[in-house]
């Protein structure tokens, strides 16, 4: 009886998969691995061309644009204005009405009737956010041109707080027609105190140090705020002389 011939064994599949199944898979990781390291080194690469691209809208030629697009837009002006200061002050005002009768020999005083009212007076000022505003960029400091300061009025007034006094003549009995009268000049009298030289120039460093601050939180939500970047803020206001005390803003941290 003849031998049958030995066959040949067929390859297992199956054995060399799993033989190589580790140096696989090392090889995959480390491509990952590769990709990744590439990835990173191209990271500040492009953080850099970013950086580049957002501080030149800092430049002298657009800052100013770029600021005021970033603005909001409001329909009314009561919506678009930004308050800067607000003082509280008592003011007095007083009125006298003297009374004389002239006789062919001599002449009779009435008397004097004299009243006085003090009441605390609080004023506010703001600019208007859709006024003129011009910023330069300059040795890392940013320079603002900021719109007109102006009294927001009326002025309130506290009549809660009001006093009042009053002193009449021997024959004098119009103690409350003057009271009266006197009473409706508050609310004119203080409008113009508003806006006069000796009210403007006590809230006007106020003012400029709301302005600082209101810019400088702009430019830390723009990014360009910090170490190596702008680190003051100065403020003129129209009228203005060209060098206003330069006054550093403490800096913060971005949000």
């Amino acid at each position: 009886m003849s031998e049958e011939a030995p066959q040949p064994e067929k390859p297992n599949i199956s054995a060399a998969l799993t033989a190589w199944r580790w140096p696989i898979v090392v090889v995959f990781v480390a491509l990952f691995a590769l990709i990744a390291f590439v990835y990173i080194l191209r990271t500040p690469e492009r953080l850099i061309e970013s950086a580049g691209k957002g501080a030149a809208n800092f430049q002298k030629a657009t800052i100013t644009q770029t600021f005021t697009a970033s603005l909001p837009e409001f329909e009314s002006e009561r919506g678009g204005l930004l308050e800067l200061a607000k003082v509280t002050a008592t003011e007095s005002f007083k009125s006298q009405d003297e009374l004389k009768y002239d006789f062919r020999w001599f002449e009779l005083s009435a008397g004097t009737t004299t009243t006085e009212i003090r009441v605390p007076v609080t004023y506010r000022y703001h600019l208007r956010m859709r006024d003129v505003w011009r910023l330069d960029v300059e040795n890392g400091v940013c320079i603002v041109h900021a719109p007109e300061v102006r009294p927001s009025q009326p002025p309130a007034v506290h009549t809660d707080k009001m006093e009042k006094s009053s002193d009449e003549g021997w024959a004098r009995f119009n103690v409350e027609e003057q009271m009266v009268k006197l009473e409706k000049t508050i609310t004119p009298t203080i409008r113009k105190y508003a806006g006069d030289e000796k009210h403007m120039a006590a809230v006007r460093e106020n003012c400029r140090k709301t302005v600082e601050e209101f810019v400088q939180d702009w430019l830390v939500r723009e990014h360009q705020w910090g170490e190596g970047k702008l680190r003051v803020v100065k403020v003129y206001f129209p009228g203005e002389a060209d060098e206003p005390q330069v006054i550093p803003i403490q800096s913060q941290e971005a949000p």
